[in-house]
């Protein structure tokens, strides 16, 4: 495997847990220097572990990318502790439960926008500040099929949210590329993480839905959306900028 971002300094937003760990971990067995950051402490530093164990370097920081002033704390202990930011990956999402438009608590949906709009931008909004005052960097959101891809019935807070994550990622990207920084999206569909599970299902019952819902027949594997992070935020995709990459074993084809 080449070390493609040895010397980088990557920060992972939501990198306690599923998709984000997956992703601080490819980046270490590349070479990166990583900042984990997410509102608990444990599985931050369980993500730390298990990248100092395959020799990387590591540092947790706990924050809440709703709040500006934890953002912007984060952002600067990264530089004070690595020296800088080259590569950030905004990973946090929250997903809210099913109910029909009419019947969506605000409770719930303010909890959705927050999270999965605000969250992304105030990241954006900060990393950005020090990117384009360093000579620049690359910039990974974490969308969803659902939203401007792909609606379901009973989904649309969370649909909402993350078809503003999509908009939102092309617009920084026609804002900032001047500044040096290219910003582009994954958009998972199911993976094989808790989140995609039903209240109760049992992984042989999820496997079957995955069978007969998704046209690959499986639940994508955190790993493959750590792969495709790395591709974007890599200099193999220098041209890429405000692309929204599906990920979704077919579902939206």
């Amino acid at each position: 495997m080449t070390a493609r971002f040895t010397g980088r300094t990557v920060l992972v937003t939501g990198g306690g847990t599923g998709i984000g760990r997956a992703i601080a971990l490819a980046f270490a067995q590349e070479g990166a220097r990583l900042v984990v950051a997410g509102r608990r402490a444990e599985p931050l530093a369980e993500t730390v572990a298990l990248v100092e164990k395959e020799g990387g370097e590591a540092l947790a920081v706990t924050a809440d990318v709703t709040v500006s002033a934890d953002v912007q704390a984060l952002v600067a202990r990264t530089v004070e502790h690595f020296g800088g930011l080259d590569v950030a990956v905004n990973n946090v999402g929250l997903f809210v439960p099913p109910a029909k438009v009419a019947d969506i608590s605000e409770d719930d949906w303010d909890s959705a926008l927050t999270t999965n709009v605000k969250g992304v931008w105030l990241s954006m909004k900060h990393e950005i500040g020090h990117m384009r005052a360093h000579g620049g960097g690359a910039i990974v959101n974490v969308s969803s099929n659902l939203g401007a891809h792909l609606r379901v019935e009973g989904l649309g807070a969370y649909a909402t949210s993350k078809a503003a994550v999509s908009a939102l990622t092309r617009n920084a990207a026609r804002d900032h590329i001047g500044d040096g920084i290219r910003i582009n999206a994954v958009s998972p569909g199911p993976v094989d993480t808790p989140m995609s599970s039903r209240p109760g299902e049992s992984a042989e019952d999820k496997a079957e839905r995955m069978r007969q819902t998704v046209p690959a027949g499986r639940a994508g594997a955190p790993g493959e959306i750590a792969a495709a992070v790395l591709y974007l935020a890599s200099e193999e995709a220098g041209f890429t900028v405000g692309a929204d990459l599906l990920l979704d074993g077919g579902i939206t084809a």
